[in-house]
């Protein structure tokens, strides 16, 4: 997948989440079904995973490469992204990221400021994905909590369908 078609994708894939969650009732931002997260904590959970790549991303890339190393293996493609990532999923049978165990439920005074900050670190990571050359989305490697280490190329790939995977969820359950 090129950079563009994944900057858009990032870009469809935010839109049709924030567009979603700003029509709920705002009771769903708080309070959610029966031992699953709310809204809030949904949109929280994807602006606390999106923020650390961007973070990496305006990093020099020589440091990347220094902490993490380089890749030792082809790009995969898209699918086959998704397809690993919901194999990993089955595998931890709804283990959560350490940064999102025990998450708060944002109050709705958060949701605006959430709701804002989640569509400016998407732009961002839209940019950043425009902007960095081809060949450091296929070496530089960066640590994933689920699928270990991964180029950069798979990583936004696979943040784009992060979302989707949480709006599936939150489609279902509300």
């Amino acid at each position: 997948m090129d950079k563009e078609t994944i900057a858009e994708l990032i870009e469809v894939k935010h839109t049709e989440l924030l567009s979603w969650l700003e029509q709920q009732p705002n009771e769903s931002w708080t309070q959610g079904p029966e031992g699953k997260w709310t809204q809030g904590q949904q949109a929280l959970h994807l602006l606390q995973s999106i923020k650390p790549l961007n973070t990496a991303l305006s990093m020099p890339k020589f440091l990347l490469r220094y902490k993490f190393g380089k890749a030792n293996r082809p790009v995969r493609d898209y699918e086959t992204v998704t397809k690993r990532y919901q194999e990993r999923l089955r595998d931890v049978k709804g283990k959560t990221y350490k940064g999102s165990q025990n998450m708060k439920v944002p109050s709705m005074n958060e949701k605006q400021y959430i709701l804002n900050r989640l569509q400016t670190e998407s732009k961002k990571l839209q940019y950043k994905t425009k902007k960095i050359s081809d060949k450091n989305l296929d070496t530089v490697i960066l640590p994933h909590p689920l699928m270990g280490k991964m180029p950069v190329r798979e990583i936004i790939m696979w943040t784009a369908h992060h979302v989707e995977h949480h709006m599936e969820s939150l489609k279902e359950r509300y």
